[in-house]
């Protein structure tokens, strides 16, 4: 095997871990920066859209807080996944941009379209730029949280 792949981190053995610590980040991101950000744009009155709904989604009926946590979760682990060789500060710039750009085009372009919702929020400058900063901050609260939670620690024998 080749020396250079067991220095990648993380490594093999470690990859589910890693994994995990993605959704556990991305899903707590979403209730602490997507929905916080979410909450002072709508408290400046930037988007009418208020945080935190419990109103029930289709088809299932979750509420919806939860819905956008667990999804917040599944794009933690596609987040930490190609992330995991990066370590503090870079990983959470990395993890920000990743949230701002992907997380964002996926539901301009996939799930509006899915929801009956205009593409690219409907090319509305101030509704795209909220897309972005919620999506932005969820990436840079799941970047803090990996960088945080997802290296294993050895307890140093005293």
């Amino acid at each position: 095997m080749d020396s250079n792949a067991l220095r990648h981190y993380p490594a093999t053995s470690e990859l589910p871990r890693w994994l995990v610590v993605g959704f556990v980040s991305g899903a707590v991101s979403v209730l602490l920066f997507h929905q916080g950000t979410a909450a002072l744009l709508h408290a400046l009155e930037i988007t009418a859209r208020a945080p935190y709904s419990l109103a029930p989604t289709s088809p299932f009926g979750v509420p919806q807080l939860g819905s956008i946590a667990f999804w917040g979760g599944i794009w933690g682990v596609l987040l930490a996944a190609p992330l995991g060789h990066l370590h503090g500060a870079t990983l959470v710039l990395a993890a920000a941009a990743f949230g701002a750009v992907l997380p964002t085009l996926v539901a301009w372009f996939l799930v509006a379209p899915l929801k009956g919702q205009p593409l690219a929020a409907g090319g509305v400058p101030m509704a795209m730029a909220v897309g972005v900063m919620v999506s932005g901050a969820w990436g840079l609260g799941t970047g803090i949280g990996c960088a945080l939670l997802g290296r294993a620690r050895r307890i140093r024998d005293a």
